[in-house]
């Protein structure tokens, strides 16, 4: 094995959203982390817009969640994203659709202290590979994977710059694969996919114009374009110069991305804007493939899927990228544990089956929408789902690092939080020192246990099993800290007058009791030691 130019904790190869979600929390944790990517930076397309609050949960620990609401597109934030469908943009318009904003904002708004925003992903993706550098993550644009090994302590990559064509040789702990939906990494492990497969293959024209005199006055959203020569999409943004537009094509009718030189590319426009005599300038020529897929495995030895590399859902529902961001912060704080010593091993194992579910709860919700809207023959085909809500707050993990005693259900009403192990925590406002604060704004630094009115001792208790394991435990309740002025903490937590709930990183309940155990720092100890792989 040839010597490394370079040791880190972590690689990372691919910088999407879950690419860059995945560095942005691990720089967070003090993990050494380097990211490669094969393009020169971060993507110029829209691509993904909205961020729930379950996502902005996370990019405030990341301290990014203030930036992200300063790039949000107010034109939807003011409570709707309008769809039409039109032959061209300023064609009699044949259907409208409300992405219904307001609605969504007013199911969640009593489940978390933070609001949705409406980035989109070229707005977000610099804030975050920013935010990473200050943190110490390294940084590689324009570098591609070459080649990989992993052994029984690691993974030695060969890595490209395609600038130069010098090649660096880097040795790390784990290799994340966050290399989009043809991810090369899962194809080279054999991963197969199963799922609803492919749904329709596209071609995005990103491009500036002044149209000022050419889009209706109303002309906002997105436009679903049935054209007698294509099928399309226009996108505009709130940058009055910068939009997108999309046309499907068919492989099966011998059609090819090839067929869209930028020549081609400028006369769709034409035709779907309705005007002849529009000069745009073409930024960006990509294809990509809307489908429905979820890899069989997340994980091959010392190598992990994120993102679209391990799912891909259509855009219908916002839910993708918001799920890579959920996939980088799991197993960011999973990796830190591991390579810190707090957690043994078998932690990681429990990166799959949580994150596997959610993928699941994703597509189904977002192919419902996706037949309710753009394909009806599909509708008697798909999964029942759950509902939006019950999706982004209301999941429920089940894994090796969770305690779960009760039932199997896979989700619950995020409005009617039971506390129950493998949920999320429950959003209840309480205050301490004298300011208003959620519940949910006190996970995120590490572990934490929550107690009721009389559980002054667990302080003493979590001291106990936090110094035989070394793993910091910080203690909030009724009895310290904590004032609950609605008197609704120990009910939605489940916790009792004396009993405790533990809290992973990641905001989910581990492990709870009503009742004030014969040993109680015994058994916060085990527990810990249980779902910690210890």
């Amino acid at each position: 094995m040839a010597a490394a130019d370079r040791e880190v904790d972590v690689l990372v190869v691919g910088a999407g959203l879950g690419g860059l979600a995945t560095t942005m929390f691990l720089a967070r944790l003090g993990v050494r982390v380097l990211m490669a990517e094969k393009h020169p930076t971060t993507s110029i397309h829209p691509r993904a817009i909205g961020q729930n609050p379950r996502t902005m949960e996370l990019l405030r620990l990341a301290g990014i969640a203030e930036g992200v609401q300063q790039v949000t597109d107010h034109r939807g934030a003011k409570g709707h994203f309008t769809t039409r469908v039109a032959e061209t943009v300023r064609g009699e318009v044949l259907g409208t659709f409300e992405e219904g904003f307001d609605h969504l904002v007013a199911t969640t708004a009593p489940c978390s202290p933070m609001p949705w925003a409406l980035a989109w992903q070229d707005q977000l993706e610099p804030l975050m590979r920013a935010r990473s550098l200050q943190d110490g993550a390294l940084i590689r644009f324009g570098t591609a994977l070459v080649s990989y090994e992993q052994d029984a302590h690691g993974v030695t990559a060969v890595l490209r710059d395609r600038r130069s064509d010098a090649e660096t040789t880097v040795r790390a702990r784990y290799l994340v694969a966050a290399d989009g939906d043809r991810s090369p990494v899962r194809e080279g492990l054999g991963i197969a996919r199963h799922g609803h497969g492919s749904l329709s293959h596209v071609v995005g024209t990103i491009f500036d114009a002044d149209l000022s005199k050419v889009l209706p006055p109303d002309a906002s959203g997105l436009y679903y374009l049935r054209n007698p020569h294509f099928s399309g999409i226009f996108i505009g943004s709130d940058r009055p110069e910068r939009h997108t537009f999309l046309v499907e094509y068919d492989p099966e009718r011998g059609e090819s991305a090839d067929d869209f030189t930028p020549d081609r590319c400028v006369e769709l426009i034409r035709i779907g804007l309705d005007a002849p005599d529009l000069e745009p300038h073409v930024l960006d020529i990509q294809r990509w493939e809307m489908a429905a897929r979820i890899a069989e495995r997340w994980r091959a030895g010392r190598v992990f899927l994120v993102g679209d590399s391990a799912k891909v859902v259509p855009p219908t529902g916002g839910l993708g990228g918001n799920t890579a961001i959920g996939d980088g912060y799991d197993l960011a704080w999973k990796l830190s544990a591991v390579l810190t010593g707090q957690a043994g091993p078998g932690l990681l194992d429990s990166y799959e089956p949580e994150r596997r579910l959610v993928a699941q709860l994703v597509m189904d919700e977002s192919m419902h929408l996706y037949a309710s809207r753009l394909a009806p023959h599909l509708q008697n085909r798909m999964a029942e789902p759950v509902g939006y809500a019950e999706v982004i707050l209301g999941f429920r993990y089940r894994s090796d690092a969770v305690v779960i005693d009760d039932d199997t259900s896979r989700v619950e009403s995020p409005a009617r939080p039971t506390g129950r192990p493998g949920f999320r925590m429950p959003h209840v406002w309480v205050r301490r020192a004298g300011e208003r604060i959620s519940t949910v704004d006190l996970f995120g630094s590490g572990w934490l246990l929550m107690t009721g009115e009389d559980g002054a001792g667990w302080t003493e208790w979590a001291l106990s099993a936090s110094n035989e394991l070394g793993v910091p435990i910080e203690v909030h309740g009724l009895a310290t800290d904590l004032r609950d002025p609605d008197g609704e903490l120990a009910e939605r937590f489940g916790i009792g007058t004396r009993g405790a709930s533990l809290i992973r990183p990641d905001g989910v309940v581990a492990w709870r009791t009503a009742t004030r155990p014969d040993d109680p720092a015994a058994t916060l100890r085990d527990v810990l030691a249980q779902v910690l792989s210890r």
